[in-house]
């Protein structure tokens, strides 16, 4: 048994990175970020006068709407992988001290989550510029900064969101198959139906889009969700915060 933060650490650290799933989900997420922003960049700089309200950052981070769901996939099996196997028991047993159980894990797959994030923004956004040739933009121009910023908190965020989740349902499968519904399906435009867009407008998706710059301008809330970065960030801690708090009480409330 180990009441030690610094071995708790470490042996999470141990267990993330000793399962296949962890590299093949960050792989996943890589891939599809690049791969998306890229042809999207490529197929725009091809078609360039057809283009609507041409924004090279939209070419570049609408792919993280894809990517994100391969941080909700990590973080539901960095959690949810000891309750299907069982070494939940063991874990808890090693360490006795559930709080500080939690906290290792969630700290070891957020800094995880961005860590990766952050290579994978910067690099999505590189090659999507390059695609883009002369109709790009650079890391250092107007809006830039905090739309990469952004998207790296979003990624994280949604991992992060996803361990509480599947704390508190006990499954991977279940937190997943709440999760990737609602996020994917509210990235694509069910945030904007007149008679949910009151709810779904506050959805984590939503508040990334706003925070990556590439939702509607805020006040207009007839194509976006109509506030603005300050409140975007706001609302995606505080949906973190829910979760992981939610999480903490059925872990501390429940036996394993």
């Amino acid at each position: 048994m180990t009441n030690s933060p610094r071995a708790v650490f470490a042996a999470e650290w141990t267990k993330a990175w000793t399962v296949r799933s962890t590299g093949l989900t960050l792989s996943l997420a890589f891939v599809l970020c690049v791969g998306t922003g890229t042809l999207v960049s490529s197929s725009w700089r091809a078609d360039i006068d057809r283009v609507v309200n041409f924004d090279p950052l939209a070419a570049a981070l609408y792919s993280m709407t894809l990517g994100q769901l391969a941080l909700v996939v990590l973080g539901a099996l960095l959690v949810g992988s000891e309750y299907s196997s069982g070494s939940i028991r063991t874990s808890l047993a090693a360490v006795p001290g559930r709080g500080l159980f939690y906290v290792g894990k969630v700290l070891v797959g957020a800094l995880t989550a961005l860590a990766a994030s952050a290579v994978i923004v910067v690099v999505t956004f590189l090659a999507a510029q390059a695609a883009l040739g002369p109709y790009g933009t650079t890391l250092g121009a107007g809006g830039v900064p905090a739309a990469l910023a952004g998207a790296v908190v979003h990624l994280t965020s949604v991992c992060a969101i996803a361990m509480g989740v599947t704390a508190m349902a006990r499954s991977a499968a279940i937190s997943m198959a709440v999760l990737l519904p609602v996020l994917f399906l509210g990235s694509q435009g069910l945030g904007n139906v007149p008679a949910l867009k009151p709810v779904l407008r506050f959805l984590p998706d939503q508040a990334g889009m706003v925070l990556m710059h590439i939702a509607a301008p805020s006040g207009d809330s007839r194509f976006g969700p109509g506030y603005g970065p300050v409140t975007a960030l706001g609302v995606l801690l505080a949906w973190t915060a829910a979760s992981l708090l939610g999480g903490y009480l059925v872990l501390r409330g429940r036996d394993s």
